[in-house]
């Protein structure tokens, strides 16, 4: 592929980047070009760019939410993620770029005395992956306040669609299953209060300090496996953390990979630990709830590339 182009249209890139550099559990190897999309209008270029060659691309935000292969990807990664917010309020209704990062639009939204985002405070990635994972604390979701959003097709087309086509449900929405690229989103929340609303988003902030590793610290991906389904309509999901923590998460440790001290659900590593110990760890942990509880817990996280023990019906992204 003739890298040139994107030169031609001033599109950063990386040939043989490490993925390792991008994501914020900090392991991975290279793929074959990594692109380095800021706007909108960035990203459908370098899309329309390489989707006719019939190129492998695979697009990433932040790297929160993801374990990339030891040996890296053999395709193309556009990174669609950057440090200028693109927010824009008309009322109580706000556009923002999928690039933009999450914990900046619920800074903003607080500021604005706009009320519907607080509790994703402090949630790593960007606005475009929490979409697409339907993002949640205490028991809300990002996908509660999202109206509509514009996406870009495999066609190199562009559409609105609206939040009722999203299928959105526990961590999850149609953007999991379709090859749909998101580009801007836009929330309706209310008014309230800035003064409450920056003192509520103060004390989760200080709560998920007390609770969670920081990544820039301590390199994880956030909470691994998903919450438990409620066994009737009049329960609440309950933490997987607490299923680790009974059946011994904590104890378990491969190659410096293991459970965080203050969250069996979060995974953290030492500067020996390999993508594919953190592979193996997780297989492990489920393991351990089965026996004990019977319960097969179930991924938030993506593992990207070849693993050993990855399902042969897997692709690039399982």
């Amino acid at each position: 592929m003739d890298y040139s182009l994107l030169q031609q249209q001033n599109i950063s890139y990386r040939v043989s980047a490490r993925l390792a550099d991008y994501t914020t559990f900090r392991l991975g190897g290279p793929c074959r070009c990594l692109i380095f999309c800021a706007t909108p209008e960035e990203l459908k270029t370098a899309f329309s760019l390489f989707t006719p060659a019939s190129e492998t691309l695979l697009v990433i935000g932040g790297g929160s939410n993801i374990v990339v292969a030891d040996q890296g990807v053999d395709a193309i990664v556009i990174r669609y993620a950057t440090e200028t917010p693109r927010i824009q309020r008309n009322g109580t209704r706000v556009s923002v770029s999928a690039a933009t990062y999450l914990d900046e639009l619920v800074s903003y939204a607080a500021q604005q005395g706009l009320s519907g985002l607080n509790f994703a405070s402090g949630i790593p990635g960007t606005v475009g992956g929490a979409v697409a994972g339907n993002a949640g604390a205490f028991g809300r979701q990002i996908g509660d306040a999202v109206g509509s959003a514009v996406v870009l097709r495999p066609d190199s087309q562009t559409r609105q669609i609206s939040r009722e086509v999203m299928g959105f449900a526990y961590r999850d929405s149609i953007f999991k299953k379709s090859r749909d690229i998101i580009l801007t989103v836009d929330f309706n929340l209310s008014p309230e209060d800035p003064r409450i609303l920056q003192k509520e988003r103060a004390d989760i902030l200080n709560l998920r300090r007390e609770k969670h590793p920081d990544w820039r610290q301590i390199p994880s991906a956030g909470s691994f496996f998903r919450n438990i389904e409620p066994s009737s309509q009049a329960g609440r999901r309950q933490s997987a953390g607490w299923f680790l923590e009974q059946a011994g998460a904590k104890e378990l440790n491969i190659n410096g990979g293991r459970a965080f001290a203050k969250h069996a659900n979060i995974l953290i590593k030492a500067p020996q630990t390999t993508a594919q110990d953190i592979h193996d760890l997780s297989l492990r942990l489920q393991d351990l709830v089965v026996k004990k509880f019977k319960l097969k817990l179930e991924r938030e996280v993506l593992f990207v590339g070849q693993f050993k023990g990855k399902p042969p019906t897997a692709g690039l992204l399982w």
